[in-house]
């Protein structure tokens, strides 16, 4: 923490105090409650959640709350909080073909087996404003759908079944493990594919973008999007066998994207992924589109030089916690740097004055 000036621990604890009055708002005003942001703010909820690496809606909520609204700072309240907690294990991986889905939609076949699922979404929305909720409306409640405990299969195996879609390799080799271990590159799959969950939202989004417009070749079908739940299970030593720990909320996003071939493979299609925490379909497909951007190496693909094919450009700058703390730190007291600066940019305006000087004075005895 920057102290530089006297008086400097008093200005701060005043700072604080303002900023907790600031954070309060009017106070006829009856105050947020921590239910109230988890249940009609869930989508800034799970996006802390996924950006921030904690599945906890209250603690999301809390944090939102503390942050006024900004995310990004709440996402850091949400890291910095994890790091305190013991882990004691890993869990088993879940199985997104088992999920319940709430929503499960594919922009490649219309008759999906399993079905088209349109579930809570704004896309068919008029995007006009809703007075009716600036007036306390109720709004009408929704039909009661049915229940869908029945496992979902995933579009890409009956592609696969086909055997006109890569298949994904089978791996024993644990996966590396992003909050334990500092990135490296090149990054393996499994890391990138961590590092892109927690990125940034609106930069993920930007870097999807970009291979649309061309960036990159890739042309991509939302093979599958979905929504739902799914259980969490712990192998329990003890026990001798797992146990049901937990049940997450899950976005998942698969793509489908052309492939002509190499030498050794035949064209066929191949995938991109995208797995976030809660109702987060944006990321989700921005992500898978990156995801099979980067993969362009491992598939034998030119590299044209697109800033979504470069992964230490991708993986570097996609954190907002990082970004923000390099970002923000400008803003804190660099006294002694910028006199050093200023005193150099002095001396080389007195040299070139007395260098023009004496360039005038030769001229004039000239």
């Amino acid at each position: 923490m920057y102290v530089a000036v006297k008086g400097g621990e008093r200005a701060i604890a005043n700072a604080h105090a303002w900023l907790a009055e600031e954070r309060r708002g009017d106070t006829d005003v009856a105050q947020l409650s921590l239910a109230q942001i988890r249940e009609q703010l869930s989508l800034a909820v799970n996006r802390v959640m996924a950006e921030g690496s904690l599945y906890d809606p209250e603690l999301a909520a809390l944090a939102i709350k503390q942050a006024r609204g900004d995310l990004i700072e709440a996402i850091f309240l949400i890291r910095a909080y994890r790091t305190t907690l013991p882990r004691f294990g890993y869990s088993r991986p879940v199985e997104t073909s088992e999920m319940t889905c709430d929503r499960r939609i594919s922009a490649t076949f219309k008759d999906a087996p399993g079905g088209q699922v349109l579930g809570p979404t704004f896309d068919y929305t008029h995007r006009l404003l809703d007075f009716k909720l600036a007036a306390d409306g109720e709004v009408p409640e929704a039909p009661v759908a049915e229940p869908r405990e029945q496992a979902t299969p995933h579009i890409t195996a009956f592609l696969q079944g086909e055997d006109i879609i890569e298949r994904e390799p089978i791996s024993d080799a644990v996966p590396g493990d992003l909050t334990r271990e500092p990135m490296g590159f090149p990054a393996g799959r499994a890391v990138r594919l961590q590092s892109l969950t927690r990125g940034d939202e609106g930069f993920i989004l930007g870097m999807a973008y970009s291979t649309q417009r061309g960036y990159a070749r890739n042309h991509a079908f939302v093979g599958e999007l979905r929504i739902g739940t799914v259980p969490v299970e712990m192998e329990i030593p003890e026990l001798g066998f797992a146990i049901e720990v937990a049940e997450v909320e899950l976005t998942e996003c698969e793509t489908v994207n052309q492939f002509k071939g190499s030498k050794k493979v035949p064209p066929q299609f191949t995938r991109g992924y995208g797995l976030v925490f809660g109702q987060s379909e944006r990321k989700s497909i921005a992500m898978a589109l990156v995801d099979r951007a980067l993969r362009w190496e491992e598939l034998g693909e030119e590299n044209l030089g697109a800033p979504a094919q470069d992964e230490e450009f991708v993986l570097s700058h996609s954190d907002n916690i990082q970004a923000t703390g390099f970002l923000e730190h400008i803003k804190l007291p660099h006294y002694v740097d910028f006199q050093s600066e200023l005193e150099l940019v002095r001396k080389l305006r007195r040299e070139a004055a007395e260098l023009a000087e004496t360039l005038a004075s030769r001229e004039t005895a000239e």
